[in-house]
């Protein structure tokens, strides 16, 4: 591809845009056509403080697309505006790192900054702390860059020659600390006080906390799911929401997070549920989307 010819890019982030949007942030379901995903704010919770952003990019190497999970700290100051400050942050710096070309590993560690600076200007006096987790999905020429930060996780869901999950990262987490280190088994980790206190975040109070950033080549056809707590915590290993969502995510990746969120409020909705999914291999943008 030609540095000449002029490319267009399609964002859409959950802040409430009516063309992407149902009854405010508590429900909204994005799509792009090559990526969607659906944001809830569950049964439980009074507000949705979790925040979803995609883009679909024609890159130098052809489609390519970007999205991106944030999970506000509930402990902390102002966790929805956290969550929804970091995403769109860091899907503006990716889909036009991925415009341009750049390494998308590098890309993704300067997101991160990105999303930091946003998080961080939001507090208005030295004791606001504002925080989220993150991750990052960019997938393009037959690859994905993960780059994360906390307990939101990515999975592979195969299609063949069965529905199958495969966890592509790993959290932050003092419950992770503690199976690792032999203290507790995994499921005794997941029922303990400290399952989902976060030791990574971003926000003032990790400065200077690194992201963990991974590549994966999808070994045939498949879907990236990003996805917070809220909707993992029913099924830490992934296969039922491989059997949920595929196939259909390969053709229909929007009815595949709705369905994905129905089966996460169905199990008790605890949590604000956020699901993404990027069907593999990726098609171009949807032109409809980029005309919205």
């Amino acid at each position: 591809m030609s540095a000449m010819v002029m490319v267009t890019n399609s964002i859409v982030v959950s802040d409430g845009d009516p063309e992407n949007t149902f009854e405010g942030r508590d429900h909204e379901e994005l799509s792009l056509g090559s990526v969607a995903g659906v944001t809830d704010r569950g049964v439980r919770h009074d507000r949705n403080e979790d925040a979803l952003a995609l883009a679909t990019i024609e890159a130098p190497s052809g489609p390519a697309v970007v999205a991106v999970v944030c999970d506000g700290v509930s402990s902390a100051d102002r966790p929805d505006e956290a969550a929804l400050a970091a995403a769109r942050a860091a899907v503006q710096k990716l889909a036009k790192a991925a415009e341009a070309g750049a390494d998308p590993a590098e890309a993704s560690r300067q997101a991160v900054v990105s999303a930091r600076e946003a998080v961080i200007a939001l507090a208005e006096d030295p004791e606001e702390a504002p925080a989220a987790t993150y991750i990052s999905a960019v997938v393009a020429a037959g690859e994905v860059t993960l780059c994360w930060m906390g307990d939101s996780r990515a999975y592979w869901l195969a299609a063949k020659p069965e529905p199958m999950a495969q966890p592509l990262t790993r959290d932050d987490s003092l419950a992770e600390e503690m199976v690792a280190q032999g203290l507790l088994s995994e499921a005794d980790a997941m029922e303990s006080p400290q399952a989902h206190v976060v030791t990574r975040w971003i926000g003032i109070g990790a400065r200077d906390a690194e992201p963990h950033v991974a590549q994966f080549s999808p070994p045939g056809p498949g879907a990236l799911l990003l996805c917070s707590d809220g909707l993992w915590n029913y099924d830490p290993d992934g296969g039922e929401l491989a059997a949920l969502a595929m196939p259909a995510a390969l053709e229909n990746p929007r009815a595949a997070a709705t369905a994905l969120l129905l089966f996460a409020l169905e199990a008790g909705g605890i949590d604000n549920i956020t699901a993404a999914l990027v069907p593999c291999p990726i098609a171009g943008p949807d032109p409809q989307a980029a005309a919205s």
